[in-house]
């Protein structure tokens, strides 16, 4: 990694040690009261039995912002870092098809919770303060064992605790259904993780449950947007943010996506991709995550404008990304990029180079790790119809 992503992890390290010398027994204690924004967490070392617990700051009074995602655009990444920084974790170690008993419960109460909720938790041991950062893993506040966990009562979302009592209804459904109301992604992923979607309910790892709502939404508005007549010009979208660029193609094509990512390593350029037709993707993407998050923000465009395209994703990380924050700013970023006002290409070729321009990396170097080409050659059952 280079130099400047170094610089700029030692730098926000710097400045939660400051922050630590000043309220440092806040982070190593072995109690804490606290508002949680609200949120839960199922971890995923150990399966099938896991660390679950809520996500509580130090703090009293409305702190939804410490973990709405959706609500994070201009934020820098030393705000986004320290959101994190600033959640002390609860843990208790629980097997994954528990969703039932007082600890998990109160925590689905948490999960669909619709403010804010008062929380006092006290742990076997204090908690450690000692954070590292790196440019691999999302970063974490402090963690603690759970010995005892109270939360006050509260008001729940109606649609979330609905769909909590409708054991019949299938958790694809679940999602679709909350998704349809109106409830943000984020607090979606938390009501699947806790176990409070579905017939056969069970706990899911977090950053299982945050792929899994993307692919399911994400699958429903592609079959949604078959039916739709395709785009009739080539248009290109930019966003950047945190330290990622992202250009989206669309143009006139039956469903195909691809999305492509470079990253810098030691200098060194890396690459990844995937890619689908209309029948959709059979295998776990190489890119992760990312795959589902930006599909899901480029689908959401086509579903509210009515048509179909084909579709190209180039996302350039630069070494100022230097601290993963999740795969939330891939679908945020790629919402945002859909919001710009488009530039009007009259060609493939030329929408590729459009899109290529904006970035540090050629037109011929992005084609050459992904296949939309020959993808593109390739005839569909509707050519000889």
């Amino acid at each position: 990694m280079s130099s400047d992503s170094q610089d700029i992890r030692r730098s926000i390290l710097s400045k939660w040690h400051e922050t630590l010398s000043k309220y440092g027994n806040l982070y190593s204690s072995d109690s804490i009261s606290g508002t949680s924004p609200p949120s839960v967490f199922v971890g995923s070392y150990n399966y099938p039995k896991v660390f679950v617990g809520p996500m509580v700051p130090p703090v009293h009074g409305d702190t939804s912002l410490l973990d709405s995602p959706e609500n994070w655009k201009g934020k820098s990444l030393e705000e986004i870092v320290n959101f994190r920084l600033n959640l002390i974790r609860g843990i208790q170690k629980i097997p994954i098809d528990q969703t039932e008993g007082r600890y998990i419960e109160n925590l689905q109460e948490v999960a669909m919770s619709s403010k804010p909720i008062d929380s006092d938790l006290s742990f076997t041991k204090s908690t450690a303060s000692n954070i590292s950062i790196d440019g691999e893993s999302a970063p974490f506040g402090p963690i603690g064992e759970i010995k005892s966990a109270k939360f006050s009562s509260t008001t729940s979302e109606k649609s979330i605790e609905k769909i909590f009592y409708d054991k019949d209804l299938k958790a694809q459904d679940a999602i679709l259904n909350l998704y349809n109301s109106g409830i943000d992604i984020s607090k979606i992923q938390k009501c699947f993780s806790i176990g409070m979607l579905g017939q056969k309910r069970k706990l899911v790892p977090t950053r299982w449950s945050i792929t899994a709502t993307d692919d399911i939404i994400s699958k429903s508005l592609q079959e949604e947007i078959l039916d739709f007549s395709l785009i009739d010009s080539c248009k290109i979208f930019f966003y950047e943010h945190l330290g990622n660029l992202f250009s989206v193609v669309l143009f006139p094509h039956r469903w195909v996506y691809e999305m492509i990512e470079a990253w810098y390593s030691n200098g060194v350029l890396g690459f990844g991709s995937d890619s689908e037709n209309a029948r959709g993707i059979d295998h776990p993407p190489a890119i992760a995550g990312a795959y589902f998050a930006a599909k899901l923000g480029v689908l959401e465009y086509l579903s509210e404008k009515k048509i179909q395209s084909g579709v190209v994703i180039l996302r350039e990380i630069r070494p100022e990304y230097a601290i993963p924050v999740g795969v939330w700013q891939v679908r945020e970023g790629i919402r945002e990029a859909m919001k710009q006002k488009p530039v009007i290409a009259d060609s493939f070729d030329n929408a590729l180079q459009l899109a290529s321009d904006k970035m540090s990396i050629s037109k011929s170097e992005w084609l050459s790790h992904g296949k939309i080409l020959s993808m593109m050659r390739q005839k569909t059952l509707s050519d000889f119809f």
